[in-house]
This record gives C-alpha cells, structure tokens and sequence, in this order.
C-alpha cells in the first residue's frame, strides 16, 4: 500500500522550477492537488505528468522550501525517476544562477549609470 510522501528539496522558488520543468518539455500545472491512494490528498503549488499515470507535485513547506510531492513508493521503483529528479535540480540551478547574474549585471548597470 502506497500513498502521498513529501520529500525535502532545496528549491524555494516555483517560477524558476517551472521554467526548469519546462526546459524538460513538460506541461506545468499551476496549483491544485495530488490524488494518491484512499482518496489521500495534497495540494501543491504545481504538477506535471510523470511515469505512467503518475504526477509529481510540489508543495510549500513551513521553511519556505518546495517539498516534491508524489508517491514516492511507485515513482522510487523508476530509475529513471532518480535521474528525472537530477535533471530538473540541475536545471534550476542553471536557471537561478542565470537570475543572480541578471540580478548582478543590472546592479552593475545601475551602478554606471549613476
């Protein structure tokens, strides 16, 4: 018997993970609930589709972070799960460093201008 887990992650911002999920070609879903065994349900700032019939979520934890949400049981079962999960750390990592650089080159921007 499975049902819904939340698993920690170190993600805090949902914009940048959606575009990270989108740079993998998956449709995102804004908000809503996970549906798992017995009705268990959980919501979620966003989903998308995964193995099978299988969603993966993500919810806001009390620390700020986003927990994945999914049944972790069924999706741990997948390698190919533990490589999704790699990829989609590794591009939000690309993407916040491509924020902080952004963020550090209009600062710089600014800064000659004034």
């Amino acid at each position: 018997m499975s049902h819904l887990s939340i698993l920690p992650t170190v993600l805090q911002d949902e914009t940048l993970l959606a575009r990270a999920l989108a740079d993998l070609n998956f449709e995102v879903q804004w908000g809503g609930e996970l549906i798992g065994f017995a009705d268990e349900r959980q919501a979620v700032v966003l989903s998308v589709a995964a193995a099978g019939d299988q969603r993966l979520g993500w919810s806001r934890q009390k620390d700020g972070s986003l927990g994945l949400v999914g049944d972790l049981q069924r999706l741990g079962r997948s390698t190919a799960i533990q490589s999704l999960i790699a990829q989609i750390t590794r591009r939000y990592a690309v993407h916040q460093a491509l924020q902080a650089a952004g963020a550090d080159l209009s600062a710089a921007q600014v800064e000659l201008v004034g």
